[in-house]
This record gives C-alpha cells, structure tokens and sequence, in this order.
C-alpha cells in the first residue's frame, strides 16, 4: 500500500483471545470493530458487512501475499459467497480463501497460527 499512511496497529502477530460485542482481545488488549490478522501485525479493519468486502478492503492482504498461503475471512454472523473476480485475484497472488462465519474463522485461525502456518485472517465483528 505505497503512498498510504501507517495506521496505528499491534506490530507482531497474536492468537485472538476472545470476541463479540462488536470488537476483538488479543494480547491482552481489546479493539472495538472488525480486524484484518496479517504477518505484519493486527490492524483495524473498517469492514462491517460481508458486502463490503472487496479489493481494497484486502490490499493490506494482497501486499503480504508472499508471506501468506491462507486467508480465512470470517464473514459476521452469516455465511457468504466471495465473488469470483475477487476470489481469482486472491488465488493468482498465491492465497487460498476459506470463508466463514466469525467465531469458526478466529478458532481455525488461532489452531494454525500456534501450528506455525502462514495464515492470515479478515474478520468482521460480530455483537
């Protein structure tokens, strides 16, 4: 994301330690809203619907690709299709896509994150 400026966020990787009423913890700390859960750290995610969902909304994703062979996006509450563009732009920069509700995404994103994995996650918060 050449060109734009660094947001505050956790700079290392950690497990999700908990989530709902519209946030996350993690690290001993909580973040009200959706987060994005990459190599470079943890970062405030403005998604608050599946719908929202699109290539900018996963640049941060697209600019790790290299360190990245999975994303898991946990799409709120419901489930969700991930359109076909977007899916094929993911998969030529090298990252599978796994979609699923929040609470399944945050639980197979901390199994494969404590395996070693080069896992990252979008996750949208759910109340």
């Amino acid at each position: 994301m050449s060109g734009a400026p660094e947001t505050p966020h956790f700079p290392s990787r950690a497990a999700i330690e908990g989530f709902g009423k519209g946030g996350f913890s993690f690290a001993g700390m909580s973040h009200r809203g959706s987060l994005l859960c990459l190599p470079s750290g943890i970062w405030a995610w403005p998604v608050a619907a599946a719908a929202e969902i699109d290539e900018a909304a996963l640049a941060r994703v697209l600019a790790e690709s290299a360190d990245i062979a999975l994303l898991l996006i946990g799409a709120g509450r419901d489930s969700w299709i991930m359109p076909d563009p977007l899916h094929m732009k993911l998969h030529r920069s090298g990252v599978s896509v796994e979609v699923s509700r929040t609470g399944t995404a945050v639980s197979t994103y901390n199994i494969l994150l404590g395996e070693g994995r080069r896992v990252a996650a979008a996750l949208i918060a759910v109340d």
